[in-house]
């Protein structure tokens, strides 16, 4: 006879990403997470200058245990963030649209993401890196396809990163649970799903005549 293991549940990594609502739609697992985090282009950090919250939607990647983003060196959003100050992300994609049989239970499908830390500024020599990765998870091949960025491109351009230490993924792919009296009507109950329509590309109009197509715009396909 032979004993098969239950399989681990990951834990939260603080109190403070545990779900308090809805705790069963909590997921603690990297593998989840990181799958959430990299299906997104789109992110949104909230952070605090002089007492006044924000929160800035801009672009992000993940590299191991670190997730960046980019700006201008003169951005008011980078000079705080790295000196420290705490830092909230998120990432959302929204799945689907839930009917129910009762106005209080209609509800979203949903994956989400939410990190808690400190951001960084990266070194030149990390900025670099960071931004070739970034490039080439946007279409493989574009970062040797395109100009390089000069000297002055690269000064005017600062990379803020943080660990992924405090993270915790929310997900919703169901139905809500309908009280009895609700099952017993002759209402309609059920889901939508929404997914994001890629379209075929479009040339620059100022492009000269007789430039190919590259393989990476051909073969671009955005998932979510």
């Amino acid at each position: 006879m032979t004993t098969v293991d239950a399989p681990t549940i990951a834990e939260p990594a603080t109190e403070r990403t545990r779900l308090k609502r809805y705790h069963w739609l909590g997921k603690y697992d990297r593998a989840t997470i990181d799958a959430i985090i990299d299906a997104g282009i789109v992110c949104q950090v909230g952070y605090v200058i002089d007492s006044e919250p924000y929160v800035t939607p801009t672009n992000h990647w993940r590299i191991d245990d670190y997730v960046y983003w980019h700006g201008s060196s003169a951005s008011r959003m980078l000079k705080a963030q790295q000196t420290g100050i705490p830092v909230c992300f998120t990432v959302t994609h929204l799945d689907g649209i839930v009917f129910s049989r009762a106005a209080f239970n209609h509800n979203v499908q949903f994956r989400s993401v939410m990190a808690f830390g400190k951001a960084e500024l990266c070194d030149e020599e990390v900025k670099r890196k960071a931004l070739e990765v970034f490039v080439d998870r946007l279409a493989p091949g574009l970062w040797d396809y395109a100009r390089k960025p000069t000297e002055q491109e690269w000064k005017a351009t600062k990379v803020i990163r943080m660990k992924l230490d405090e993270v915790s993924a929310k997900v919703n792919d169901g139905l809500p649970d309908e009280e009895p009296d609700d099952l017993a009507t002759n209402l309609w109950a059920g889901s939508i799903a929404l997914r994001t329509v890629q379209l075929p590309p479009v040339p620059d109009p100022k492009l000269r005549e007789g430039i190919e197509m590259p393989a990476f715009v051909k073969n671009f396909r955005y998932t979510t």
